[in-house]
């Protein structure tokens, strides 16, 4: 199929950027890489008015540290990001679980906080997100707000953005521990995860990430030396897990019980 006719702007800056969206709010869409736009635009699935074109306004380009944060701007493409020679060192999940995303191809286009405002609930960056408790920067002409990632993210493709604002850039906190692990379970890599998980050890506990479970990433702390298997039952009966043509719930649930304890495992283990 082929998209609905709609207008398209180039963006020169944020602040025409975020006019245009004060302009035509829900009738607008943002482009950054257009990995998942495009499908759906060919699919019908949105009609938009006008597409803003945002990938080459320079100051959402950057990867920086700010404040103990590393902020990575709304035009960084997934690759960029993978590249970064600083990722191992302060963002060691992220450098494992950038791999997975889609194909070398897709990431050179593919946007890391598009896939973020894109909230697929399979997705690794959210997933990544969310069990390093990050946030995500939004603009519009009125001013910048800042909101935790369990805050922005609502649901199965549903954010707290609003219509005049723009995603900016997201931040993730620098990790003081390298104990990290990241896997998934899809048909195909490349495939969306029919279950990823992620999981963090510091010190005495343990943060998991699931996505794929629910409309969004779901996250846990555990106590290093508890009854984990129990633990990660339990949490498998309470996201119930959703069915769709890839997977049942009960599917799901078995993947989380029998793959959860293995990555809380290659955590603990990991060297630092």
């Amino acid at each position: 199929m082929k998209p609905h006719p709609f207008d398209y702007v180039r963006a020169d800056s944020v602040d025409e950027a975020t006019e245009l969206l004060a302009q035509h709010g829900d009738d607008a869409r943002v482009l950054a890489g257009g990995q998942s736009l495009l499908a759906m635009l060919n699919l019908r699935l949105l009609e938009p008015a006008v597409l803003i074109d945002i990938a080459s306004i320079s100051e959402l380009s950057e990867i920086r540290e700010v404040g103990g944060k590393v902020e990575v701007g709304a035009a960084v493409t997934q690759n960029r990001l993978l590249a970064w020679p600083g990722l191992k060192a302060k963002l060691p999940l992220l450098a494992v679980a950038l791999p997975f995303v889609g194909h070398f191809q897709t990431r050179n286009k593919g946007t890391v906080c598009g896939s973020v405002a894109h909230a697929d609930p399979s997705s690794e960056i959210p997933l990544s997100l969310a069990t390093l408790q990050g946030e995500v920067v939004l603009r519009s002409r009125s001013g910048t707000r800042v909101l935790p990632v369990s805050e922005f993210q609502r649901g199965m493709l549903m954010t707290a953005r609003k219509p005049d604002e723009l995603v900016t850039a997201i931040r993730f906190p620098v990790q003081t521990s390298g104990r990290v692990a990241f896997r998934e379970v899809a048909r195909r890599h490349g495939d969306f995860a029919i279950i990823a998980i992620a999981a963090v050890a510091n010190g005495n506990t343990i943060r998991l990430g699931v996505g794929g479970m629910a409309g969004r990433p779901a996250t846990r702390e555990f106590a290093v030396g508890a009854d984990l298997r129990d633990a990660i039952n339990a949490l498998a009966w309470e996201l119930e897990g959703y069915e769709d043509m890839h997977a049942s719930s009960r599917m799901r649930r078995d993947i989380l019980r029998r793959v959860g304890p293995v990555v809380i495992e290659e955590a603990l283990q990991c060297a630092e």
